[in-house]
């Protein structure tokens, strides 16, 4: 797996002045200390690619990063862990809370103890953060409708498997999406089915919409870590996996960005992916949790790693690129997808 270059890294922790209005500035107190980290899950190979780049991210920015635990997607998992991660010596945080309503309690209890929280991927609705590393997920959803839209010259059926609507990313997705078919689109109709992000559940609704709709042409899989499989076995049965050349084929676009999902779109499988970039929320997730520990202070703008810092009502958010591929540019080898070995 190739990570990036370590030299850089560090030349970009030491030099944490963004671009316009982003500009960082040192704040009081700083130091080090044990950063300790919850990983969401370990049944999706987005999660388990970020797993992988967290501790390559960690040695290059030498930050004490402690053990690591997993919630899998329990939030009372993950309030139990990051307890018992405090109890043993944590003095920030970084998390990614797959239920982004109900992790506010415990937000609110490492304000009071003045342990700086980064999360990944997800905004808590609700709590203090220092930082959010995430992309912009409405994006992914309008990038998806537009690709469909366009494949599907604007009439016809699609599927949107959700992702679980407590969680910010999967209602961003889904409302992005629906909103843009409505204004963009509106001869196509959409089917909207909760996943809560499992495949089986993925793989239930999809059997049962296509035996529904057999002129089904469309799915939008909010992602393809725990979709993928599974919707490409249910094309499969159905005798619809077949080129984008054939009338029978049924154009997906999916999010992640994971080799499997690029693996598709050469074969055909699919059709396009938003990459989520697993390597730069690990890079950042550690990056702005040593910053907090150093009492580093960041405003809203642009950055100098081509990503956009906003202002939330509980905290900040960097916005990092994730860029559509389809088969023109699935072997670019910056994607992260191209790089794990």
């Amino acid at each position: 797996m190739k990570f990036g270059s370590a030299v850089a890294a560090a030349a970009l922790l030491a030099v944490v002045t963004a671009c316009g209005s982003g500009t960082t500035t040192t704040g009081g107190g700083g130091g080090g200390g044990k950063v300790g980290i919850d990983h969401p899950r370990a049944d999706s190979n987005f999660w388990n690619s970020y797993i992988k780049y967290v501790p390559q991210m960690a040695g290059e920015y030498k930050v004490d990063l402690m053990p690591p635990t997993n919630s899998q997607n329990d939030v009372s998992k993950l309030v139990n862990n990051v307890q018992a991660l405090v109890g043993q010596g944590a003095k920030a945080i970084i998390m990614a809370p797959q239920d982004t309503g109900a992790i506010a309690n415990t937000l609110q209890q490492l304000e009071n103890k003045k342990i700086p929280v980064v999360t990944v991927d997800t905004r808590p609705d609700k709590g203090k953060v220092y930082m959010v590393v995430r992309a912009d997920n409405r994006a992914y959803g309008t990038k998806a409708c537009e690709f469909l839209g366009e494949k599907l010259g604007g009439k016809g059926k699609v599927v949107q498997l959700q992702g679980a609507l407590s969680s910010i990313n999967g209602r961003d997705r889904s409302e992005a999406f629906l909103e843009c078919m409505k204004s963009k689109f509106p001869g196509i109709t959409v089917f909207s089915e909760p996943t809560e992000w499992e495949g089986t559940k993925a793989a239930s609704m999809l059997q049962t919409r296509l035996e529904q709709n057999p002129d089904i042409k469309g799915i939008y899989m909010h992602a393809g870590g725990v979709h993928l499989a599974p919707t490409l076995q249910v094309l499969k049965q159905k005798s619809l996996l077949v080129p984008p050349s054939d009338p029978k084929h049924v154009f997906v676009v999916s999010n992640d960005g994971i080799p499997e999902e690029l693996e598709a779109i050469r074969k055909g499988d699919i059709d396009a992916t938003v990459s989520q970039p697993a390597d730069l929320y690990a890079r950042y997730a550690v990056f702005y949790a040593k910053a907090a520990l150093e009492g580093k202070t960041f405003k809203p703008g642009a950055t100098d790693h081509d990503s956009n810092i906003i202002q939330l009502p509980n905290g900040l958010e960097d916005q990092l690129p994730a860029p559509l591929v389809t088969k023109d540019n699935v072997d670019d080898k910056s994607l992260w997808g191209n790089q794990i070995k």
